[in-house]
């Protein structure tokens, strides 16, 4: 599996759009700015056909450390989610 990176994305859209590579990546950041303000202040955050971000809550629970087997306590926390969309879903599918 390959990572695509952010460096990858700004490339991507320049060579899509022609615009400034600086700009790109002011716009880029203020996107990830904004979906983690919005997280941070209980916002759902929407893109139609793409997917919702949002917090999900975990309840503590008991783990259990791999190398003694021994309970260990994990508190309980809120963690960013991703569902994919209908669309994302549709466009990524492997075909069997």
């Amino acid at each position: 599996m390959v990572t695509l990176t952010k460096a990858d994305i700004v490339r991507e859209i320049w060579n899509d759009t022609g615009m400034r590579r600086s700009e790109i990546e002011r716009v880029v950041d203020s996107l990830f700015s904004n979906i983690t303000f919005a997280l941070n202040h209980g916002k759902r955050v929407k893109f139609s056909g793409f997917g919702t971000f949002e917090m999900k809550h975990r309840a503590p629970r008991t783990g259990r450390n791999p190398h003694t087997g021994e309970a260990v306590p994990i508190p309980e926390r809120d963690i960013p989610s991703f569902s994919p969309g209908d669309n994302l879903k549709n466009m990524t599918a492997r075909k069997k």
